[in-house]
């Protein structure tokens, strides 16, 4: 699961592993809101420093035009999305690449709890600029 060649790898396998055990214990068919408290529990037992819910605002042409909270900002540079649907779809994609773009993030994961196995995708902004290209 962990490929070195991937910024964050590390850091994402341990989420991706935190995912797996919550979904392993509850399996599938709960809200979403049951998953979140379910994976704070898990990722707080493992170490992790995140924030749920974590308000981000959204910019359009350098000015605030809103905000949107991702489910999870771990160690301060990976967004986790969570769904528990029983099918991701390309819009939920879609969706969490935007979010990444609109908070200038690199890397993120979109996290599937609703399907019989656990579904996830790692995510890169390509649009990403690092402080140093602003």
């Amino acid at each position: 699961m962990i490929n070195h060649e991937y910024k964050y790898s590390e850091l994402t396998g341990r989420i991706i592993n935190c995912s797996m055990t919550v979904h392993n214990e509850l399996g599938n068919g709960f809200q979403e809101v049951i998953y979140q408290r379910a994976l704070e529990i898990e990722m707080t037992d493992q170490g992790l420093s995140f924030s749920r819910e974590h308000d981000m605002p959204i910019y359009y042409k350098k000015r605030p035009i809103g905000k949107r909270r991702v489910d999870f900002l771990v160690e301060e540079v990976i967004a986790v999305e969570i769904k528990a649907l029983i099918e991701l779809q390309d819009v939920h994609l879609a969706q969490a690449i935007n979010y990444l773009e609109a908070y200038n993030l690199e890397i993120g994961l979109l996290i599937n709890f609703g399907s019989k196995s656990l579904q996830f995708k790692r995510l890169t902004n390509k649009a990403y600029r690092s402080d140093k290209d602003q």
